[in-house]
């Protein structure tokens, strides 16, 4: 119920558009990546997915950010049913793919930020190799480029309250990793896929 309402408050502050350009909002199981300008991304990305395929959809947070409070873990864990990994002190013991991959192998999608931080620069970032990892590992999971327009002007990096400003988010054609793809040629490729959706 709180999620159903979180997400109807957003799609109704924002005025958020989706807009499925490369594929339809099916049931099939997915990976959408998107790029990352705010901390208000995958809420906004998360509110537009139809209301069964949101419960089956969980986004990637960071932890040091989403467990900095009661109020933010309880959402990010109850509410959301957030995958809060480590991204600044990542060992063997805290691998995030051994988070991530059973999650898919679960039968739940997944939404994550290939770049990492957020970046206040128009221009992304380049990804970092866990979108690679994920393709490797679960290779019949549609990975599905995303972009999100506007959300960090809703909410600014350091900015604590949101503005009511007009969002669109834009869904492409899926990738998958092709045999014997090299890891910089696939996260340059899934880069391209997501700047792709810039201009449309």
């Amino acid at each position: 119920m709180i999620a159903a309402l979180l997400a109807a408050f957003v799609r109704l502050f924002t005025g958020v558009q989706a807009r499925w350009i490369g594929c339809t909002p099916g049931a099939m199981q997915r990976v959408y990546f998107a790029n990352h300008t705010s901390n208000f991304d995958f809420l906004v990305l998360w509110s537009v997915l139809p209301d069964q395929l949101r419960k089956r959809t969980r986004p990637v947070a960071a932890s040091d950010y989403w467990r900095a409070g009661r109020l933010r873990q309880f959402l990010a864990e109850s509410v959301f049913r957030g995958v809060l990994i480590e991204r600044k002190k990542v060992t063997r013991a805290n691998n995030p793919m051994d988070q991530l991959v059973p999650v898919l192998q679960g039968g739940d999608s997944l939404i994550i930020f290939p770049e990492g931080g957020r970046t206040s620069e128009p221009e992304m970032r380049p990804f970092k190799s866990g979108l690679y990892y994920l393709g490797k590992a679960v290779p019949q999971v549609d990975l599905v480029p995303v972009y999100i327009n506007n959300a960090n002007r809703v909410l600014p990096k350091g900015e604590l309250l949101p503005l009511p400003l007009l969002c669109s988010v834009i869904f492409g054609e899926p990738l998958r990793l092709e045999k014997s793809e090299s890891k910089d040629a696939f996260l340059t490729r899934a880069r391209a896929a997501v700047e792709a959706l810039i201009d449309l």
